[in-house]
């Protein structure tokens, strides 16, 4: 289930200001950042071993009229489970709060990841799950996780043909907000 906790940005004590499931609730909150999140179907079933064309393939409608609507000239996937073996170090290269001169565009088709959005005031853990689009605004300092054992597979969209570039805040906040750890 998508679900949307607030912590306190300055001083986070892992307390919750506010946890909700309710996807108005989400979509409203959201636009404290200007992100843009939509519920899809995600039910095309991928085989265990789907590789990055066969999961492009089976979402190419989609893939391709986000292209269309949003300038995107690049697309990959990302793919993890819980034996992956090169799950430590992704979740390491993804949990440090960053930035992008992109935006950061997500359909998951598969499982749930954490996203993380920080303002000056609060941090929102945006929980992801199969279905959901999420449309992370350029420059917007923020960090995802995929927790100890990830599950997930999500499409990733960019404007420019490089793809996946992060410039690093340098900011440790994400060693104290909690973690998230799909069960």
């Amino acid at each position: 289930m998508t679900t949307l906790t607030i912590f306190r940005a300055k001083n986070p004590d892992g307390k919750r200001l506010l946890a909700t499931s309710d996807a108005k609730d989400i979509l409203t909150r959201l636009r404290e950042f200007d992100v843009t999140f939509e519920r899809w179907n995600a039910s095309k079933p991928l085989s265990a071993g789907a590789d990055q064309a066969a999961v492009l393939e089976a979402y190419a409608a989609d893939v391709e009229r986000l292209k269309r609507e949003g300038g995107y000239q690049s697309v990959d996937v990302v793919r993890m489970h819980p034996d992956h073996p090169d799950r430590v170090p992704a979740r390491g290269k993804f949990l440090s709060e960053h930035r992008h001169g992109d935006d950061e565009v997500r359909f998951f088709v598969e499982g749930s990841g954490a996203f993380y959005l920080r303002n000056d005031d609060h941090v929102f853990q945006v929980v992801c799950e199969a279905g959901d689009l999420l449309n992370v605004p350029a420059n917007t300092r923020h960090w995802f996780d995929m927790g100890p054992r990830p599950y997930f597979s999500a499409i990733r969209l960019f404007t420019t043909p490089d793809g996946w570039v992060a410039t690093f805040t340098g900011d440790d906040i994400s060693e104290h907000v909690p973690k998230f750890d799909a069960a």
